[in-house]
């Protein structure tokens, strides 16, 4: 073989490519980014528009439907979803996973640009691809504190930190930006407050100042040539804020009125519509995104380096502080320490198992040289791809240790056969690497191939596996160069010629013997044969655990949320709800009782909040949660209060959360049918969280004001004077913008002189007419109610009602409980033009559950041909497919065990591990078929070549089994952080090896010795003698 030949001829260059390869994958190791799980990337594009001081339903008839008329249609969309709050839409479009996000998003700002016209003072649609936060992940979170000393409010450092704190950590390496999350108010205006009593007493019409103030704009007058140049004509019409009060309203006597005279004018910001708290102190919330790629644990040493001098300077001089809300590099290192500790047991444990077989320490670490060499040259690769280092890729090279050995051990016993025959050590290796180089060929594609249809799954499981699939695909492929090339060229001189010893030989020929008389005769062959058939299928049905999406993955920190009172003021929230669990937190927070904390946080805006507990010791957080759910969040007045403990695969498909979604164009029936869903499904689940989206109560306080068309054409105004008049005395009336060189603000003319409705209907207002009249005498003000939010789905209006199943109850058997027991009755009360879906990761589960099958039954295909092609007999390749059986049942029965230990669903990773076992078991099927078939070439009958497979076989069957399994044990008996992730996984390629290993020995005999006595002379064929062998030999090939 040509790479056998060169590497023997050239010792020196395979030095130099070892040093190389270990050089490589140190530097690789040491650029790969590191993070918790692999990136992935969400086929989503958002849409969101401010539009100032507007309830959701005129958001909703305004922004939210021509935006959806114009977004419809889009190709590839799956769903369009639309929530319109106080004064905010959002639309978020979710793509399948194969379209061309470039390409669309370029669409959808083509068809933005087709939209009618908006309202003058909402702002342009801000479009994000990547779903809610855009594509970049979000990396840690900070909070803004003041000092004790310090007695200002922390709101009034907004303006601070927008100038001075974002900048500096926009510069961190690593960083894509950094926003404020919430703690003050809007962004800042030019607000002109006017006294409306001034105004009716001096006859100002207030309406037509609203216009007054925003005709002043600079308007250009293009170029003149003045003698011998050219000047630029420019009409400085723009107000500065400074001449403002100058403006003159109108003339009384002779005299100006001016703007002062009625109104005060500065620079503030507007309402507060948010609220954020930590450790008990007002806080100002920063979220921190990293740019896509950068490496989580160095960006993250680097922001906290940076607001370490923050601290000591800037900060420290404005009397603030900036505290950390959660750190993700302790949770990282933890779970990449533990994998990485795993790993190494791992190799030492597999070194261990060929060292007790081998007895011989040069051939043990010759063979052993395949580990370092396949990981290194990984590393290599996932740089060369622009992986990552995760808990994903990390469990990958840890299952791949003991797969990787199997080439080195049929390479190396093969030179010692034929030293043992006396041939020179460049002669054997030579040999002894060529005469295997097809079988190994062979195995390492088959085993390859199993892969495949992992890394091409669909959605976000598909990226999310695509690591672990890729990183055993490389190592294994990695470790057949490995064993014809670097292990012939050192062999051939480090190798001694003596035999490896089989201590076990005894053992392998009593049970051959025994295998031999249970299939002597042909009743005991069928009933074996049904019996590992039909058992194992039997078991598999019956024991096969509860279905669910991806695994409860639990952060040292116990979450939060609420949904508040419609109406609530949020300085109402913060005096009745905020300070209550603040007072209850407070000796937690001190140490004072058990479970002691390390940080808190609480962010509320109007409609809800949400809040995060860390207590300092990780091994108490179910105790917190417990507290949390008991104690700190009972009895919150008229406030729904959900907590539990946090999962890390929230963000992939929603975690464990069935969202289900009731639609119709009828509100009120809709409200009806979730109330009852709400109950339904406390009553059928107890101990599940149930929150519907939007509240199920068509509470939001809302004075409407209705206009007497008679009396205010009477007075000289129609409804767009009176309309502008309203909301002067709301939030505000937009009338302008102002750009003072550096940033551009809003300006807003406002009053809020009033307290009740009364008094805003007592307000006197100056007619076009010269006379006065109340508000009340144009306008009738009732007390109604209206939503706080509209949610719709596909242009329909919905209520979600989100659910998350108990502790111990899978996220299948919810979404069967929900589907059999609650949804029947939900349908017979949905209003005629109603339908019930779901979302979340009851969707998710559903599409990745069909992907799953489809790709099992393509990776079970591509196996099946492979191995026809390998032994060039369909026969010979269904009757190793027919040992994977006992795989899946073992597998099987090692979850359930688990599960008395810990709860351990049948999760999707877990299914990865069903798929992997296929291409691992069928390899000593293949060694005791391929065996068999060429012992009757050479003139053996049925009996004698079965048993000739079983003795030679036996051995090398065993150590690919052992180091297999000792390779990935401590990913199964090691807990620890992030274990959660690939236990289940371990679990069953362990417990399917194992009971593979056994009953393979019992199957594949019998299924082999039907034919007994007959000649084969149709079904053998005659296979080239350098194509004997299969990966998983590692005995003496003789």
């Amino acid at each position: 073989m040509v790479l056998t030949s060169s590497s023997l001829k050239n010792p020196a260059g395979v030095l130099i490519m070892v040093a190389m390869v270990a050089l490589l994958g140190l530097y690789s190791l040491h650029q790969l980014p590191v993070q918790l799980f692999p990136s992935i990337e969400r086929p989503q594009i958002s849409v969101m528009t401010s539009w100032r001081a507007a309830s959701p339903r005129e958001i909703e008839s305004e922004i939210l439907e021509p935006q959806e008329e114009v977004l419809q249609g889009l190709p590839g969309v799956e769903e369009m979803s639309a929530w319109a709050n106080r004064g905010t839409s959002w639309i978020n479009l979710t793509f399948g996973l194969e379209t061309d996000m470039q390409k669309t998003l370029i669409e959808v700002i083509a068809r933005m640009n087709r939209l009618p016209l908006m309202p003058r003072d909402s702002d342009p649609p801000t479009i994000m691809l990547g779903g809610w936060g855009g594509d970049t992940p979000a990396l840690t979170y900070f909070f803004i504190q003041a000092l004790p000393e310090n007695e200002h409010p922390v709101s009034d450092y907004l303006t601070f930190f927008e100038d001075v704190v974002r900048p500096r950590l926009e510069s961190v390496p690593g960083v894509s930006r950094a926003r404020l999350e919430s703690g003050g108010g809007s962004p800042e205006e030019l607000q002109v407050r006017f006294d409306p009593f001034l105004a009716a007493d001096l006859g100002i019409d207030l309406s037509a100042i609203g216009s007054l103030l925003g005709s002043g704009n600079d308007i250009s007058g293009g170029f003149v040539d003045v003698g011998r140049r050219q000047y630029t004509l420019r009409f400085a019409g723009r107000y500065q804020p400074e001449q403002l009060g100058e403006l003159i309203l109108e003339w009384r006597d002779g005299r100006p009125v001016y703007l002062r005279d009625i109104a005060e004018i500065t620079v503030k910001r507007g309402d507060r519509q948010g609220l954020a708290i930590q450790n008990g102190n007002p806080a100002i919330s920063v979220r921190i995104d990293r740019q896509s790629g950068a490496n989580v644990l160095a960006t993250l040493s680097l922001v906290k380096a940076e607001v370490e001098k923050l601290r000591q300077t800037v900060l420290a001089e404005k009397q603030l502080t900036m505290e950390q809300s959660f750190d993700a590099s302790i949770f990282i290192l933890r779970a990449i320490n533990l994998l990485t500790g795993n790993l190494s047991i791992g190799i030492l444990l597999a070194i261990g198992v060929l060292w007790w077989f081998m007895r011989q320490t040069r051939a043990t670490l010759l063979v052993a040289l395949a580990i370092p060499i396949s990981l290194l040259s990984t590393f290599v690769v996932l740089k060369l791809t622009g992986r990552s280092l995760n808990v994903i890729s990390l469990a990958g090279l840890a299952f791949a240790v003991g797969m990787v050995l199997d080439a080195a051990i049929v390479v190396l016993e093969n030179i010692v056969r034929h030293r043992q025959q006396g041939e020179t050590g460049l002669r054997a290796a030579e040999v002894g690497a060529t005469e295997v180089w097809g079988a190994l060929l062979a195995s390492t594609a088959t085993t390859v191939a199993i892969f495949i249809p992992v890394i091409f799954l669909k959605d976000v499981e598909g990226q999310l596996f695509a690591d672990l699939a890729l990183t055993i695909a490389i190592a294994v492929s990695i470790s057949l160069l490995v064993a014809v090339t670097i292990l012939p060229a050192a062999a051939s001189r480090w190798l001694v010629r003596d035999a490896i010893p089989d201590r076990l030989a005894g053992l392998w020929l009593r049970i051959t013997e025994r295998i031999m008389r249970l299939t002597a005769s042909a009743k005991r062959r069928w009933l074996l044969i049904v019996s590992m058939m039909t058992v194992p299928i039997a078991v598999t049905v019956l024991m096969l655990p509860s279905i669910d999406y991806l695994p409860p993955v639990k952060r040292d920190a116990v979450d939060a949320w609420f949904n508040f009172p419609p109406g609530a003021s949020i300085d109402t929230l913060d005096k009745e709800i905020v300070q209550t669990i603040v007072q209850r937190l407070d000796p937690y927070m001190k140490g004072e009782q058990q479970p002691a904390l390390k940080n808190y946080y609480i962010i509320l805006w109007p409609n809800g909040g949400t809040m995060g507990v860390r207590v300092k010791e990780q091994e108490q957080v179910g105790e917190m949660e417990t507290l949390m759910r008991e104690q700190i969040l009972v009895g919150l007045p008229d406030t729904m209060a959900f907590a539990r403990q946090g999962n890390l695969f929230g963000g992939f498909g929603g975690g464990r959360h069935i969202a289900v979604h009731l639609k119709s164009r009828d509100t009120d029936a809709l409200l009806q049918v979730a109330r009852f869903g709400v109950e339904r499904l406390n009553e059928v689940m107890p101990e599940a969280n149930v929150r519907p989206n939007p509240g199920l109560e068509m509470a939001e306080p809302e004075l409407r004001v209705v206009p007497n068309d008679r009396r205010m054409l009477e007075v000289g105004w129609d409804r767009s004077d009176l309309g502008r008049l309203i909301r002067s005395f709301g939030d505000g009336l937009y009338v302008g913008e102002y750009f003072d060189g550096d940033k551009r603000m809003n300006i807003i003319f406002r009053s809020d002189q009033w307290q009740s409705p009364e008094q805003l209907s007592a307000m006197p207002l100056a007619t076009p007419q010269g006379g006065q009249v109340t508000l009340g005498e144009l306008v009738d003000i009732e007390r109604t109610v209206g939503p706080s939010q509209v949610q719709r789905i596909d242009r329909r209006r919905t209520i979600t009602l989100g659910v998350t199943p108990p502790e111990g109850m899978t996220l299948q058997q919810a979404i069967d409980l929900i589907k059999t027991e609650v949804e029947p009755q939900l349908q017979a009360r949905m209003p005629a033009d109603g339908a019930i879906g779901y979302g979340g990761s009851a969707d998710s589960l559903k599409s990745a559950l069909s992907n799953m099958a489809e790709n099992f039954v393509v990776a079970l295909l591509l196996l099946f041909l492979l191995m026809a092609g390998l032994f060039r007999s369909a026969k010979d390749s269904l009757l190793v497919v027919l040992s994977i059986p006992l795989a899946t049942v073992g597998g099987v029965l090692a979850l359930r065990l688990l599960h008395l230990v810990s709860f351990q669903p049948l999760d999707l990773l877990t299914m990865i591990g069903f798929v992997i076992l296929l291409g691992l078991v069928v390899n000593n099927a293949i060694l005791l078929v391929h065996q068999t078939r060429s012992a009757e070439r050479h003139g053996e009958d049925r009996a004698e070549a079965v048993r000739q497979a079983l003795l030679l076989r036996m051995r090398p069957i065993f150590m690919s089994t052992l180091t297999s399994i000792f390779g990935m044990l401590p990913l199964v008996l090691m807990p620890g952080t992030g274990s959660v992730i690939y236990r289940g996984l371990a679990t069953v390629i362990v417990g399917g090896m194992s009971v593979s290993t056994l009953f393979t020995l019992l199957l594949l005999p019998a299924l082999l010795r039907l034919g007994e006595g007959q000649q084969r002379q149709a079904e053998v064929v005659d296979m080239p003698e350098r194509f004997p062998m299969a990966s998983g030999n590692k005995g003496n090939r003789s």
